[in-house]
């Protein structure tokens, strides 16, 4: 654009049919607040600024926010809310006169990047310019947009559905509630707003009567997608613009190559960003920033937060990978699950196996190391072609400290065994099945540590004494 932008987002309202104490806007969509999803397209505008303008729940949905790192973003309060228009006029002292001034809605969290531009192009730093909608179907309850019949089709009016005649009704184009004009157009008409009315409220959309008035030009870019507009007011809308959204992400998956098994079963609440030939089943959920490599095959049910998975491996169903800020990392090859579980800091390198019911944590595996069932291994640095056998555990926490243990290349740890850290078993040794062990190893030691084994010959079990009849 030849001119900044500033948006100002709306998101003061309450959201009194979300039947929550949560600010509507707080409410999550594919993983993010309603209002971050709008602030994030703003950003992708290159917006100057964003002017988040709040009212119930203020602090909490300051708090709830982040500012994208290209734009600065800001608050200012509307308390008490009396409408539309007492809203923006809160943000007028902070909007610069030599911009845009980009009016978006906080619980509309899909609209679209291509579509604004659009609408930023109308405006092009003059006219006031609304965003249309017109699907062709049924209007009822939106205000329609009353065009001029001259040829430049400008907008002579925006008409509340109650307030529509016949032939008004009959308009399928309805007004979005996104406009943009020049700010210093915009604060004068804002000056203009009076409270006339049975709400005893400013609108926003009076600022249309006032333009035209004024024989000023209003402009309408109109899209017929009606999702991208589509708010949120209720639980049940949340839920069917959740549909919509995943969706959106899986046509994308899909186009690029990936094969899901089912793109109405697949939950994506970040950044998924899939190789060549990915294979995802049903029932899978992303979080956070999950990068599969070429060829990465995942089972069902699995869910999966912020992880980097490598070429060809593969995760089998029912797997739980959650990297949090450490992140998780498997390598090519690797297998893992089914009912796996891998926990922050995890790097499993190239061929290793983790199989069911094993959990790593802040561990580093080498290349083809095994761990294939019932296990745990936190804390841990394990060598290359380690075999860990089943129902053995790094015993790393003393109650205060957590400890290191390192497993050497080659080593072989028996069944049932607990390895209390700070402890090191060398290269190529074994570890008997059972044991417990609390001192280093040497390389290529056997080393067992239980209880002898005792037979008693003829031992009889204890019995249940007979009652009285």
């Amino acid at each position: 654009m030849s001119f900044p932008v500033d948006v100002v987002v709306m998101a003061a309202g309450k959201g009194t049919r979300m039947k929550s104490q949560r600010p509507k806007v707080l409410h999550r969509l594919g993983g993010r607040a309603l209002a971050q999803h709008v602030i994030d397209c703003a950003a992708r505008l290159s917006a100057r600024s964003v002017v988040v303008i709040t009212g119930h729940g203020a602090e909490q949905v300051e708090a709830g926010l982040q500012a994208p790192a290209t734009t600065a973003l800001r608050f200012v309060r509307q308390e008490p809310q009396l409408g539309t228009g007492h809203a923006v006029q809160q943000a007028v002292p902070v909007l610069a006169d030599d911009g845009v001034v980009l009016i978006l809605n906080g619980d509309v969290p899909l609209i679209g990047q291509a579509t604004l531009e659009t609408l930023l192009q109308a405006c092009d730093g003059q006219h006031l310019a609304l965003l249309s909608v017109d699907t062709g179907g049924d209007a009822t309850g939106y205000g329609r947009i009353v065009r001029s019949v001259d040829a430049d089709r400008s907008v002579h009016a925006i008409v509340e559905h109650k307030d529509a005649n016949e032939a008004q009704r009959r308009i399928t184009e309805w007004y979005s509630g996104v406009m943009a004009a020049p700010a210093s157009l915009l604060k004068s008409l804002l000056k203009d707003l009076t409270n006339d009315n049975s709400q005893r409220e400013y609108y926003l959309t009076d600022v249309v009567k006032h333009a035209v008035a004024q024989g000023l030009v209003v402009r309408a870019v109109t899209t017929c997608d009606a999702v991208e507009v589509a708010g949120v007011n209720s639980p049940v809308q949340l839920a069917e613009l959740e549909r919509a959204c995943q969706r959106r992400v899986a046509d994308v998956l899909m186009e690029q190559g990936t094969r899901l098994a089912d793109p109405a079963r697949l939950d994506v609440r970040g950044e998924l960003v899939c190789g060549q030939d990915v294979e995802i089943d049903v029932n899978c959920v992303f979080e956070g920033r999950v990068q599969l490599g070429d060829g990465v095959r995942v089972g069902a049910n699995c869910v999966i937060a912020n992880a980097v998975i490598e070429t060809g491996a593969v995760i089998h169903p029912f797997t739980h990978i959650d990297g949090e800020k450490l992140g998780v990392k498997v390598g090519p090859g690797a297998l893992v699950g089914p009912f796996a579980r891998l926990r922050p800091g995890a790097d499993l390198g190239a061929e290793v196996h983790i199989g069911n019911f094993v959990e790593v944590k802040n561990s580093t595996l080498a290349a083809g190391a095994k761990a294939n069932h019932l296990a745990y291994l936190g804390d841990a640095t394990v060598g290359e072609r380690v075999n860990y056998g089943a129902g053995s555990i790094t015993a790393n926490y003393d109650g205060a400290n957590k400890h290191r243990t390192v497993i050497e290349a080659d080593v072989h740890v028996g069944s049932n065994c607990v390895l209390v850290a700070p402890v090191t078993i060398g290269a190529g040794g074994t570890v008997g099945g059972g044991s417990t062990i609390t001192k280093d190893t040497a390389p290529g030691a056997l080393s067992v540590a239980r209880g002898k084994q005792v037979a008693i010959a003829n031992w009889q079990r204890p019995r249940k004494k007979k009652q009285a009849p």
